[in-house]
């Protein structure tokens, strides 16, 4: 699987070793910054991540920053995008299963690396349930 991955400056050692977990697991990681831990703005990383998957770069994409609410929040004003905030395996098993998510948003200051590897083995192993929440999911990209 393509995946793009990209961070805030709080998230950049977490993406580095986000990076390695994918690459170890046969993916291929599309990196769209930052390249340093040189401050920069969530908002713009959040904004390449949804464009990546818009564009139909990559089919996933992590995003990481500090909480995790900034650059999820700044990913989702991407229509296509469907960004969760994930704490545990079990929530991006459910953000695949009921909401369809393609981008993981995880908070480096607010969870560890095992916690990390179980999200990411969930939210690329878990497919989408479609039927009733199929209907749920095409209402999220509609101005309702």
């Amino acid at each position: 699987m393509k995946i793009a991955i990209s961070s805030d400056h709080a998230g950049y050692e977490l993406k580095k070793e986000i990076n390695k977990i994918l690459s170890s697991l046969g993916h291929e990681v599309i990196d769209l910054g930052p390249e340093n831990l040189e401050s920069v703005d969530y908002p713009d990383y959040g904004k390449v991540a949804g464009e990546a998957i818009a564009s139909e770069q990559v089919s996933r994409a992590i995003v990481v920053c500090g909480s995790g609410i900034g650059i999820s929040i700044a990913a989702n004003r991407n229509p296509v995008v469907r960004a969760a905030l994930c704490t545990s395996g079990l929530m991006a098993r459910l953000a695949r299963q009921h909401n369809d998510a393609n981008v993981l948003a995880l908070g480096a200051r607010l969870i560890g690396i095992e916690t990390v590897k179980d999200c990411i083995h969930e939210f690329l192993n878990t497919p989408f349930e479609g039927g009733r929440h199929q209907r749920r999911v095409d209402k999220l990209s509609q101005n309702v």
